[in-house]
């Protein structure tokens, strides 16, 4: 089942009741002149048990301690925005498998060599995804794939960097002087609010899957509390590239996150990756590779199912 993202960016009150978020407008609810019936309608309920992600992103939203109770209960990941309506936060369910405590010991024991493998098996799956995104455009992409064979344990030769290099040159040549940056020129800000939304989905995925996003398999930053979550999303990102591109080519303005473009990014749990020749979400896929994962860990496989960009 695909989990909903919800995203609130005008004021309103977000309580709970019944194992339902209910949604109330204050602006509808304070206004005089609007019939009581009609205020009864103005609010909105959704059942918590289909719910995925919350984005809040709007200084004037109220959210009661009852509703991120149970919002963290069922798993859901809550991402919080600045002012700027940039995801600055994930809070996440401390507890999200039965069996967490042994999976985190299997997860914390994992062998350096098995580490490594998992880090190949990664890089090799993203630059794949990279190199069927630079194709489906109809740019050049063979030098990937064959790089995609070259990835070595632990991607000694650093394959990732150069594939990285190339990508970026060729994904947006109608853009100027286009450097992937954090902080760089659009359509960087898409990309940056893509990531966030998938990183979250990654996360939390990753919880339900009983394991610990702060321990990764390569990235090792002591204040990032996500290492896992960005090791996982990196062959996931280039489905994140393919929405930005295509809001791009569509001559969308690109310059600032306004309705449309966030409408479409925050969809990214519903596009379609290939498994093999299968269909599916990626918000599905994306639990398909964290259990996996956990099953790498606990030494019953030795390989991480990544999906791929489809054509």
């Amino acid at each position: 089942m695909i989990k909903r993202t919800l995203y609130f960016g005008n004021p309103a009150y977000l309580s709970r009741k019944n194992e339902q978020l209910v949604i109330r407008l204050p602006e509808v609810e304070k206004n005089d002149t609007v019939p009581e019936d009609f205020k009864r309608e103005a609010q909105a309920t959704i059942p918590i048990e289909d719910i995925g992600v919350v984005i809040l992103d709007e200084q004037r939203l109220v959210i009661t301690q009852s509703l991120m109770e149970g919002l963290l209960e069922n798993n859901v990941a809550l991402i919080t925005c600045n002012k700027t309506h940039h995801p600055t936060g994930l809070l996440l369910n401390l507890a999200g498998n039965k069996l967490q405590s042994a999976k985190f010991k299997a997860q914390l024991n994992a062998s350096q060599p098995l580490v490594k493998q998992l880090w190949r098996q990664t890089i090799k799956a993203k630059i794949t995804n990279q190199a069927l995104l630079l194709q489906r455009h109809g740019k050049e992409a063979a030098n990937m794939m064959k790089w995609v064979g070259d990835v070595r344990t632990g991607d000694a030769d650093n394959l990732e960097a150069r594939a990285a290099a190339y990508y970026w040159k060729n994904l947006f040549l109608d853009i100027p002087h286009f450097r992937r940056e954090r902080e760089g020129l659009p359509p960087n800000n898409l990309l940056n609010y893509a990531y966030a939304i998938l990183r979250a989905m990654v996360a939390r995925s990753l919880v339900g899957s009983g394991l610990l996003p702060t321990l990764g398999i390569h990235h090792r930053n002591q204040y990032n509390h996500y290492c896992l979550a960005d090791d996982i999303m990196e062959p996931y990102r280039p489905l994140a590239d393919a929405l930005v591109v295509t809001i791009v080519k569509n001559g969308e303005d690109f310059t600032e996150l306004n309705t449309s473009t966030k409408k479409q990014l925050l969809g990214i749990g519903s596009v379609d990756v290939l498994f093999d020749d299968e269909r599916s979400p990626l918000m599905v896929a994306v639990q398909r590779t964290t259990a996996s994962l956990a099953k790498c860990f606990e030494g019953e496989t030795d390989k991480i199912v990544y999906p791929k960009l489809p054509a």
